[in-house]
């Protein structure tokens, strides 16, 4: 059997697949999910996260770092020791990491999975859209030419 090939191989264009390139394995996923609500030490990332072993913490914090996606500031010289945050950049994630945490919430176990998330004023299931700030507008995809579908 040939070996899969990854993901940037097979659709280079894709942005998709430059997203997956970066962020695309389940550690790096969950270690902006623990950094979302503020900076963290290794130390806390490995209790938030049980099961990650802690050179896959080092391998997958040095990567986020080189991808602009992760901060590591030092807070001790001897040893050295850091303390990490999300750039800007990793903070853009939020919102794709909430519709992952949705579907992957309406979809755990075959029979059915959990509630979707709803408006809390009318309870009305919340669907994603386009927004264009500038227009204040919900755009259809119709009207942007440029989005893929996957």
């Amino acid at each position: 059997m040939a070996p899969m090939a990854e993901p940037s191989e097979l659709a280079p264009q894709s942005s998709l697949a430059v997203a997956l390139d970066r962020v695309g394995d389940r550690w790096s996923l969950l270690l902006v999910e623990a950094l979302l609500d503020g900076s963290r030490r290794f130390n806390e990332l490995g209790e938030e996260l049980p099961g990650i072993a802690p050179n896959i913490l080092s391998e997958r914090l040095r990567r986020l770092e080189r991808e602009g996606i992760v901060r590591a500031t030092p807070y001790s010289k001897r040893p050295p020791r850091m303390e990490y945050s999300l750039t800007a950049e990793g903070r853009d994630l939020a919102s794709a990491l909430r519709l992952l945490a949705d579907w992957g919430a309406r979809h755990i176990g075959r029979e059915g999975g959990h509630e979707p998330l709803r408006h809390a004023t009318c309870g009305t299931p919340l669907e994603a859209r386009w927004y264009c700030p500038t227009c204040t507008t919900v755009v259809e995809d119709r009207e942007a030419p440029d989005t893929r579908n996957v």
